[in-house]
């Protein structure tokens, strides 16, 4: 075992993806005793050795898992180390007490890093957001059975398994049938599909010196009519104000009533009247 595991303290996945899978399937698997004295000894004593040996024991697990995630077009080496990520982490919150094997505790945490791995990966736009998104998504990856679009059975008998909506699964079906698209096209396009590249659609205004003049103009004359506005206020709204939405550090209406001896209604009250006036003041010193 020492050689096994001299070999794979030497390897990553990305480095040789070959000879990394056979040194972990070089690695005895732990018995029962054995897992539960190395997962004591670091859960109880914090023996980082023993949690080395128990993520080296179960290295080939990971490769397992990664596999079956083979075709979303990413790298098996990206994969299996994302899964060794979340196998760490199941290692370091893995508890002897729970009364089950660390591989059954740890399929989540692997399965869940390597999840995150393909959302951020497989498209440029992502396609899953939410958790229920992200469960439709490998949901829906794994029930179909060919490329073509679902028929209206196969639509509604995915979506009564899956427990949505045929709509929410049509939505899916579509975010995962597209593609990326390069910004300014491939570049062996002839001149007829050129102009269906973003570049030649989506401008970008911001660099408009006309537009960033107005936009200077009309910062400039906002934040002097607010200043004027702030101005004609007296000295106990002003400070209320500055201290409630100006300050990096705003005070509540407590710290404020307790600085004028006041009620904190009574500071929400003069807050409100306060915002009451700029806002006509303002609207006043707009040119007609």
């Amino acid at each position: 075992m020492g050689t096994s595991l001299q070999l794979i303290d030497r390897l990553v996945p990305g480095a040789n993806l070959e000879s990394y899978i056979q040194a972990a399937s070089r690695i005895p698997v732990l018995s029962a005793d054995e897992e539960r004295e190395l997962a004591e000894r670091l859960h109880y004593e914090g023996d980082v050795e023993a949690a080395r040996q128990l993520v080296l024991s179960h290295l080939r697990f990971v490769i397992h898992i990664a596999r079956s995630y083979s075709g979303y077009g990413l790298s098996q080496a990206d994969l299996i180390q994302e899964g060794n990520v979340g196998l760490m982490k199941a290692v370091k919150r893995f508890n002897p007490e729970f009364g089950v094997r660390l591989v059954s505790f740890a399929v989540h945490w692997i399965k869940a890093e390597i999840h995150e791995f393909i959302l951020r990966n497989w498209r440029i736009v992502k396609v899953a957001t939410t958790k229920a998104q992200r469960k439709l998504f490998f949901n829906l990856r794994s029930q179909k059975k060919r490329l073509a679009w679902l028929s209206h059975d196969e639509l509604h008998a995915v979506a009564e398994d899956l427990g949505v909506e045929p709509k929410v699964v049509r939505e899916m079906e579509g975010r995962l049938a597209s593609q990326d698209t390069a910004f300014d096209g491939p570049q062996d396009d002839d001149d007829d599909h050129a102009y269906q590249a973003p570049a030649y659609y989506l401008e970008d205004r911001r660099g408009d010196p006309a537009v960033q003049l107005e936009n200077a103009d009309w910062s400039e004359d906002s934040n002097g009519r607010l200043m004027h506005a702030l101005g004609s206020l007296d000295e106990r709204s002003q400070d209320i104000l500055r201290e409630r939405w100006l300050s990096e550090s705003k005070s509540t209406l407590h710290e404020l009533a307790d600085k004028y001896g006041v009620s904190a209604e009574r500071i929400r009250q003069l807050e409100k009247n306060a915002m009451k006036k700029i806002r006509t003041s303002m609207v006043e010193a707009v040119p007609a």
